[in-house]
């Protein structure tokens, strides 16, 4: 479930360029961040992560406004985005990963459907994508979301 080979890659090259990560995840439910802790030596990459599920969690651990959500739509590429910044100014670290969506059986309250969700890496480089399973059950949608993530985020390695 938790894609082993693609987390022991990352932190692979995480740890020969001595760079670290913080994760923000909401629709995946703690999946991408317990896939990279899963990883023997975490320590020397994983600074962070929280799962950022509802807007008192978002103002917590991001420091996001709502004055900085003004324009901006929940489960959004530009949301995902602001998110992975956030996280890692505030953890100080070399990367972000964010991840942000509906997991299912049904959609969020902004229109998307079960199985959309937005992903976003923060760091040297950035990139934002979305995925959309076409899926409503809950718990493969959570995998499927942490699947793409990492290989996101292990496309931004190189």
């Amino acid at each position: 479930m938790l894609n082993e080979p693609l987390a022991e890659k990352i932190a692979a090259r995480l740890i020969e360029r001595k760079e670290t990560v913080a994760v923000a995840e909401g629709s995946a439910g703690g999946l991408i961040s317990a896939a990279l802790l899963s990883v023997p030596g975490a320590s020397a990459y994983f600074v962070g992560g929280a799962v950022v599920y509802t807007g008192a969690a978002r103002s917590a651990f991001t420091d996001i406004s709502m004055e900085d959500m003004k324009g901006l739509r929940p489960a959004s590429e530009p949301y995902a985005t602001l998110l992975a910044q956030r996280v890692r100014e505030r953890l100080h670290t070399t990367w972000a990963l964010a991840e942000a969506g509906a997991a299912g059986p049904s959609g969020n309250r902004y229109g998307d459907p079960a199985g959309h969700t937005c992903i976003a890496v923060s760091g040297p480089s950035e990139r934002a994508a979305t995925l959309r399973t076409g899926g409503s059950d809950r718990r493969s949608n959570m995998q499927a979301f942490t699947v793409r993530a990492l290989e996101i985020f292990a496309e931004q390695l190189g």
